[in-house]
Parts: C-alpha cells; structure tokens; sequence
C-alpha cells in the first residue's frame, strides 16, 4: 500500500527525543522499522527554525545541521511554520504576600505546523497520493482531518506516538496506533559524518 508519512517535528521532539542522546534522527530509518511492510513513498515533517537563546546560543546551529541531514533523504519534504515570541504578563501559581502576583515572561509559540500538516494530509488524500497515511504526533488538534481522511475518503489513518500516553480521541480515529520505543531510536540514527552536495559535514559535537 502506498503510504504518506506526516511528522508533526517538535511533537516528536518533545515526546520522544529530547532528553536522549538519539537526536542525530534518520526518520527514513526510523518509519521504516515501525512500519514494516508498508510502501513509504513520502515523508514529510513539519517544524520551524528556531532562534538561538542566551542560555543555549548554538540552538539554530544545531537545527540547521539536523535539517541539512534530512535533506539528504531522497524522499523526504520539509515544510516550515514558524516562531511568534512575545513578552507577556502571566499570573504566578503562589503569588507572594506582598507585591505582584504577575510577572512578565517571554513566550515562545510555533505556529503553522499542525495546520501545514492537516492541509497536506487532506490534500494528497484528495489527489489519491496515498493509499495509507500515517501521522507521527500525539496532537489531539488533528482530530478532525483524521476522521476526514477515515471516513470521507475512507483510506487508512495510523498514528505513531511520541509521547508515553496517546491522545484518547486520536485512538479512537486512528487506523491503528503504535509507540515509538527507545531501541528503535537508537537504531536508527545517521551516521556521525554525512555528504550532501555542498560538501561534509558532521553531527554537533555538543547536543
């Protein structure tokens, strides 16, 4: 069955990735071992380029290497959203007794991913490009497309999840649902030096 992966980046960033040493991420290899027997014709994932924080200035750097590493599967799209950062005013969980019972904080929101990725899945449905779709996320505000996809085009809708819990109302959707486990990321990470044709270049050192 020809089959559309859709990868929701900073869900799978947060959910699976983040507090291992696994971020160096062959996703090619990665749906090939969740998905055994499926014909992956396509992957896409979705993210935004991040800034570089004072508390971690080589944040973008690392981002850039890593999408640099992507692009060097054959069959794989990146589609970019991206970041609205706003100093705002929020209300402390214990205020203290005397003064302010805010403070003002600088908020960091992605915005575009989980819309990129409905718009996609809805219109490769439409166009016939796939027979299966599956999403890699756990964001329950892709409820709606899903049962789109199900029930008005009725092809298969799987979803593999990042995070230690699948959303509820993504289970009773999907096609069927799948965990990522630990061993199947460390599997399938790139090798420490790649070539693409601008030239070598290397795994950060640091991350």
């Amino acid at each position: 069955m020809r089959t559309y992966v859709y990868i929701d980046g900073f869900n799978l960033y947060y959910g699976a990735v983040r507090r291992t040493p696994y971020k160096w991420l062959n996703l090619h290899t990665l749906c090939t071992l969740l998905l055994p027997g499926y014909q992956i014709e396509r992957i896409k994932y979705f993210t935004a380029h991040v800034q570089a924080r004072p508390d971690d200035p080589d944040q973008s750097t690392r981002q850039q290497t890593y999408l640099r590493a992507l692009r060097t599967l054959p069959n794989l799209d990146i589609i970019l959203g991206h970041f609205l950062t706003n100093e705002v005013s929020m209300r402390l969980v214990q205020p203290p007794a005397a003064g302010s019972a805010f403070v003002r904080v600088i908020k960091t929101e992605e915005k575009g991913s989980d819309v990129n990725l409905a718009a996609h899945l809805l219109h490769d449905g439409h166009l016939g490009r796939y027979e299966d779709a599956v999403l890699l996320t756990n964001d329950s505000d892709l409820l709606e497309p899903v049962r789109m996809v199900r029930q008005d085009l009725g092809l298969s809708v799987g979803i593999i999840n990042p995070h230690p819990h699948p959303s509820r109302v993504l289970v009773q959707q999907a096609s069927f649902v799948r965990q990522i486990r630990r061993g199947v990321l460390a599997v399938s990470q790139f090798p420490p030096t790649l070539t693409d044709a601008i030239g070598t270049f290397h795994k950060p050192s640091q991350w």
